[in-house]
């Protein structure tokens, strides 16, 4: 695109200092390393240079999320469909209704595209909100401080959008967002000094300031006046048995043809997702192993046991696939900024997660996904893990060189 090259290059003097729109110097930059890479690169020695900026990870991080957040949106639609179909409609009603009928999708919960439109027609207003909202912050935030916007708000956006039920008021969505990039974000300093994940901080006050618009069993599948419980809601109250009884198989559960969040539901899709960002160095394969183990293994030990808590019995491969543990796992534990930086650091994080997660949800009846706030809960130690291993790593070294 050698135009916009050169209309870029023509307006830059207006936004460097001095210009007459210098004040809006972020906006600029957003927009030219959106479709350019930054001319600020090392060339020579000593500089350690590598093939992938800021940009290119975030972009990798977004394609391994996007299978994760399609198949998410093909089954708000299937759910949605399905029932839609057992109310006897043979419409989509309201304004999603006219733009189906206009791009000739139906409300067949059989058909891929019907399902996939109409759970498009959902996601699509909640991550443009979730843009227009969190973008106004990252350029307000940039402007004031004279720094570039950083491309990990397409990532953020794009995860916060994907933990969201399909039925979240738009208002709801915005002021989530916006929460979780002042508060989660900015007041730290922005990219690189956040110590929470702002996603997940946007969706935990969501959480507890709306938690019965955010957690009941009406949320869930997009049709007015149906209600479904999550696979987890049922199984908090009467176990596994319960989840089997409503028509749910683990094939589905691991493929995501269930009831919940939009990008969350798929673990096959998660597991994709894991590979690709493990096989490019993005993500640390310790933390999601660790997440894994650290809640597999009290599962293991715990299932066996005589308890009125039908969660206690609950076997590690149906834990692993319901909630949204998989997408945690893969895509919110590893965020490098909240995490821990050694590498021990990264299998106590990812055991303290996995394990908080399964007390949370065996415990806690009220609460029984569990992930996001042991991710959370996770971040806050995060650099307290990292000290101590540093620590025990400078006493033995200094005993061995004693």
């Amino acid at each position: 695109m050698p135009g916009l090259r050169k209309l870029l290059d023509q307006v830059e003097p207006l936004f460097t200092r001095g210009g007459r729109l210098d004040k809006f110097h972020a906006i600029y930059e957003m927009v030219d390393t959106l479709f350019y890479s930054p001319p600020d690169v090392t060339r020579g020695s000593p500089h350690v240079r590598d093939a992938l900026d800021l940009k290119r990870v975030m972009i990798l991080v977004v394609f391994a999320a996007t299978p994760a957040v399609v198949i998410g949106m093909w089954n708000t639609g299937f759910q949605a469909n399905t029932a839609l179909a057992s109310f006897g409609l043979d419409a989509v009603p309201g304004w999603r209704g006219i733009v189906m009928s206009l791009v000739g999708a139906g409300a067949d919960p059989g058909s891929v595209y019907d399902s996939f439109v109409h759970g498009l027609l959902y996601f699509l207003p909640i991550y443009v909100v979730t843009m227009a909202a969190g973008g106004f912050w990252e350029v307000l935030f940039s402007g004031v401080r004279n720094h570039e916007v950083n491309e990990g708000f397409f990532v953020t956006s794009l995860l916060y959008a994907a933990i969201l039920p399909a039925t979240t008021p738009l208002w709801q969505v915005a002021l989530g967002i916006s929460f979780g990039v002042v508060i989660g974000k900015e007041v730290f300093g922005g990219t690189g000094k956040n110590f929470l994940n702002p996603a997940l901080v946007g969706r935990a006050f969501l959480y507890f300031a709306y938690p019965v618009q955010l957690s009941g069993d009406s949320v869930w599948v997009p049709v007015d006046g149906y209600s479904g419980a999550t696979a987890l809601g049922i199984a908090a109250i009467d176990g596994v048995s319960g989840i089997v009884d409503s028509g749910v198989t683990w094939m589905q559960a691991f493929l995501g043809q269930i009831q919940g969040s939009i990008g969350e539901t798929s673990t096959i899709a998660c597991l994709f997702g894991a590979a690709m960002l493990i096989y490019t160095g993005i993500a640390s394969w310790r933390i999601i192993v660790a997440v894994f183990a650290g809640l597999i293994i009290p599962a293991l030990l715990f299932s066996g046991l005589d308890s009125s808590n039908p969660m206690v019995a609950m076997e590690w491969h149906w834990h692993i696939v319901l909630g949204g543990f998989a997408f945690g796992a893969v895509f919110m534990a590893t965020d490098p900024v909240s995490g821990p930086d050694t590498m021990l650091g990264h299998w106590i994080f990812g055991l303290l997660v996995g394990v908080l997660t399964y007390v949370i949800r065996v415990i806690n009846p009220a609460f029984p996904e569990g992930i996001m706030l042991a991710i959370l809960f996770g971040n806050i130690f995060a650099p307290i893990i990292d000290h101590f291993v540093i620590r025990a790593n400078v006493k033995r070294r200094v005993k061995r060189s004693g």
